[in-house]
């Protein structure tokens, strides 16, 4: 067919029955592939049962749990050591990095610090609290 012969409106209406045409192709191929995957299950569950396995004891060996987003990587084990703050009143008091424990949050407000201050919190652990260098 050439279609440098053809009007505007037999090239509209192509495109129109192209489209119809593809998408009726792409619902197809959707279902075939669908068809295809079940029957893949099939023979898969049918193989490990035939060598006497449970579906449940394979299924974690074929696929392994996947991590967090794509392509993540696990992070290297750091050999970084950390000060940790000690509590002289109580030893079991221990505070390293992060969030404030409860216990510390309140000997702070106690001796009229606010917890919510950076140089509050650190002068806090310089004045009150026995650093152990990690």
């Amino acid at each position: 067919m050439e279609y440098a012969d053809l009007s505007v409106e037999e090239i509209k209406r192509q495109l129109d029955e192209a489209e119809t045409k593809q998408a009726e192709l792409n619902r197809i191929l959707k279902v075939r592939r669908q068809e295809g995957r079940e029957e893949v299950v099939l023979q898969i569950r049918s193989l490990i049962e035939d060598n006497g396995y449970q579906f449940d004891e394979i299924l974690p060996l074929v696929a392994p749990k996947r991590r967090r987003g794509a392509g993540a990587q696990r992070k290297p084990v750091s050999d970084r050591q950390y000060t940790r703050y000690v509590d002289p009143d109580n030893a079991e008091n221990i505070y390293v990095r992060g969030v404030l424990p409860g216990w510390m949050k309140q000997k702070m407000q106690e001796q009229g610090y606010d917890p919510k201050s950076k140089s509050d919190r650190e002068a806090f652990k310089e004045n009150s609290l026995q650093a152990i260098e990690g």
